[in-house]
């Protein structure tokens, strides 16, 4: 299946820079509300949980149990922001807390067992969208439309911002 195929864009028109900015500033809003819309199972609606709670729990499905240090790295926080969300999840039954047996100091944190079918619900729908997205494309092409998302969330978070020097 060419790229064409499942994009329903014109394979002879090329596509420039102004008309794809216009087709995403007209479905990343659609896409932002759908996934807005992904409802919240009800053993973990009461506890209010915001994205990057989801976040922390999509690493600890996929990957298993990890160290605080290691959940920063990845979410891209300070390790201080990932200890209190998992202060947060641990307080509510959510994650578990346990001393690595490497290294009584080192903290590792995993789903409790109770919520895993929980989360697996949560995750599933976007897990199921992206798999339709990304399957088709060659690794080269995965990487670069993660590579191009990641930029685009920078210049977001740049705009916002301002210059690093400004006063």
């Amino acid at each position: 299946m060419s790229s064409a195929d499942r994009t329903g864009a014109d394979p002879s028109h090329d596509l420039g820079v102004d008309d794809g900015v216009r087709t995403l500033l007209l479905l990343m809003p659609r896409v932002v509300a759908r996934t807005k819309r992904t409802p919240v199972p009800p053993q973990l609606e009461k506890y209010n949980l915001a994205p990057r709670h989801l976040s922390l729990l999509a690493y600890l499905y996929f990957d298993g149990p990890l160290a605080v240090s290691e959940l920063a790295t990845r979410l891209e926080v300070a390790p201080a922001t990932v200890s209190l969300l998992v202060g947060e999840l641990n307080g509510y039954g959510v994650v578990d807390r346990d001393s690595d047996p490497a290294d009584r100091r080192r903290r590792i944190v995993g789903i409790s067992e109770e919520y895993v079918e929980a989360v697996r619900g949560w995750l599933g729908n976007g897990v199921r969208a992206w798999r339709t997205a990304l399957e088709p494309l060659s690794p080269a092409e995965r990487r670069t439309f993660i590579d191009t998302l990641r930029v685009y969330e920078r210049a977001l978070t740049d705009e916002r911002e301002g210059p690093a020097d400004a006063g």
